[in-house]
């Protein structure tokens, strides 16, 4: 980390104390008062924690907060002078991580801190009012009582919110996500069936099918197929007049959820179809690559190698393309692909080489973001151990998958332990299976 950055560090540390009108004293107070509301007293005096803030602001040599200090400091700055949460974008919050990024903290750990902050206002009731900040509260409460007041800030601010959400799956239980979400749902339905300015409408709209889809996606995980079949209708209709590959999203997104939650392949591969035809003709690459990948698997589900082999190859394709107008803030890596290529191996090829390629995808989806993903290729690696017949070594794997189901209460990563656990039933009296059982009733 530059000398410049970590001064920029420190300098950004300094002016949110002064903005706030506190001492160097009273941050250590804040602080101190924090440590006992989250539970964590410190044993340090006033006047150390005084001293240890001024070194963090020093412009000759910032230090960096230790981890203890960082999460009481964000928590710090996460409440208004009203005592309210505001952790979204513009925050005194958003402030603070960016000035922990310059003082050289890792992308990996502000990810934390913005996951615990999201637990933090989801239990004190705060919920989605946290990412938007009270000057869009005020306007989205203007906008439901006068739908002739939406303007593109307010649309860009819940869109914002939208992809916060998103941004915590794999780190937040999804219970959580899916109460953060259901305001800017709720206010999408009420301004679309209002009528908003006419230049304004696509942006709703926009909105609207983002927020819907990924609430579809909620409803499914947390075991509400009714509520999340509602919530793809509702997206598909407002994703109508969009981009293409907006349309693509949404097909894809409930062809996965359709695929885990009816019987047979038809449901989820007329969607798909659906799907790839919308990317190809949209100006996504991203969104093309996957909905190739997805056919794919599709494909390989229903055992046709040839189809699934071609659409991997469209898929790696698509990949390599150049992306830097992509128009989608989706992430499709080839870390991804490398799942979709393991389930089509398991499915119509080696399973030797499917265990080798999902190790590989597991090794490249380590962002917080990909844990969820990353669990259920795990798992599949897993079926690929156990059909190799190395069952040990497949229990060993799923110990992990276990733990990732029960801190983000995943829907689809349990029906792949179900079916790993089913796979392990010739070696039901080995000691290896009775421990992932227990580990399983005591973990969910």
């Amino acid at each position: 980390m530059s000398a410049y950055a970590k001064s920029a560090g420190a300098a950004t540390l300094k002016r949110l104390r002064q903005s706030r009108g506190w001492s160097l004293a009273d941050a250590a107070r804040m602080i101190i008062d924090t440590a006992h509301r989250l539970g964590q007293p410190l044993d340090s005096t006033a006047a150390s924690v005084q001293r240890t803030v001024a070194r963090w602001e020093s412009p000759t040599a910032p230090l960096l907060p230790s981890e203890r200090y960082q999460l009481l400091l964000v928590h710090t700055y996460a409440r208004t002078r009203d005592g309210q949460y505001h952790i979204g974008p513009g925050s005194d919050t958003a402030e603070a991580l960016d000035a922990l990024a310059y003082l050289g903290e890792s992308e990996r750990r502000l990810t934390e801190l913005r996951a615990l902050l999201v637990r933090t206002a989801t239990d004190s009731g705060a919920g989605l009012l946290a990412l938007l900040g009270p000057a869009t509260q005020d306007a989205l409460t203007a906008a439901l009582a006068d739908s002739d007041r939406v303007d593109e800030r307010l649309l860009a601010a819940m869109n914002s919110a939208v992809a916060d959400v998103n941004a915590h799956v794999g780190s937040v239980p999804f219970v959580r996500l899916q109460l953060l979400l259901a305001p800017v749902v709720e206010s999408c339905r009420r301004l679309l069936a209002a009528g908003v300015p006419t230049p304004v409408a696509p942006g709703l709209r926009s909105v609207a099918a983002r927020a819907y889809t990924l609430a579809g996606r909620m409803a499914f995980e947390m075991r509400d197929d009714s509520a999340s079949r509602g919530l793809y209708a509702e997206a598909t209709a407002a994703a109508g007049s969009l981009a293409p590959w907006q349309r693509a999203v949404v097909h894809m997104s409930h062809a996965l959820v359709t695929l885990y939650s009816t019987q047979g392949l038809n449901g989820a591969r007329t969607l798909v179809d659906a799907a790839v035809r919308d990317a190809r003709t949209g100006d996504s690459q991203t969104v093309r690559a996957r909905a190739h990948a997805l056919q794919a698997e599709i494909a390989a589900r229903s055992g046709s190698e040839r189809h699934a082999q071609a659409a991997l190859s469209l898929a790696a394709y698509d990949l390599d393309a150049p992306r830097d107008d992509d128009p989608s803030a989706s992430s499709f890596t080839p870390g991804h692909l490398r799942g979709f290529e393991g389930v089509c191996e398991l499915y119509v090829g080696d399973p030797v080489k499917a265990h080798d390629v999902f190790a590989g995808s597991a090794a490249a989806l380590t962002a917080p973001r990909e844990q969820v993903q990353r669990a259920i290729v795990t798992t599949d690696q897993a079926l690929a151990r156990i059909r190799l017949d190395e069952p040990q070594a497949a229990a060993e794997l799923l110990h992990d998958c276990v733990d990732a189901a029960s801190s983000t209460g995943g829907r689809v990563v349990m029906q792949r332990l179900r079916q790993a656990r089913r796979e392990l039933r010739p070696w039901r009296s080995e000691s290896f299976v009775a421990d992932l059982d227990d580990h399983l009733l005591d973990a969910i």
